[in-house]
């Protein structure tokens, strides 16, 4: 039900609350399994999906690099983390940004919105429905 993009096998939401990244969303198969039971079929879609993800977070504007990460240690779900590090933010790189984006203030809700909005469309671009 949070999702901002979706299809028939993949979901992407961002995080409950704005946070101090311009952009934070997760993807995550609609089939509960890890990694490891990822069946053959999604599997195939992982690699592109990961590469448009990336494009439509760097489709907000002022986005350097947008780090992807799989954490979920206790977890058997399969979800894959998206961060948005802004440009001209260099203390932001490597796994700094997971920390820093716990540290910063949150964006306004208001940009946060606007922000997965504009990845919701980018991803609806290429198929897929956005729900923003």
């Amino acid at each position: 039900e949070d999702a901002i993009w979706s299809d028939e096998h993949w979901l992407v939401a961002p995080l409950p609350k704005p946070s101090g990244l311009p952009v934070v969303v997760l993807l995550h198969p609609r089939e509960h399994c890890d990694l490891g039971g990822l069946p053959l079929e999604r599997q195939s879609e992982l690699g592109p999906l990961i590469v448009r993800i990336e494009r439509a977070v760097v489709a907000v504007g002022n986005i350097e690099r947008v780090h992807v990460g799989r954490w979920g240690d206790g977890s058997e779900h399969l979800h894959f983390w998206f961060m948005a590090r802004p440009a001209r933010m260099p203390q932001l790189r490597t796994s700094f940004a997971a920390i820093w984006d716990d540290i910063l203030p949150p964006v306004p809700e208001e940009v946060w919105r606007a922000n997965n909005a504009v990845v919701a469309r980018a991803l609806a671009a290429g198929g897929g429905r956005a729900h923003v």
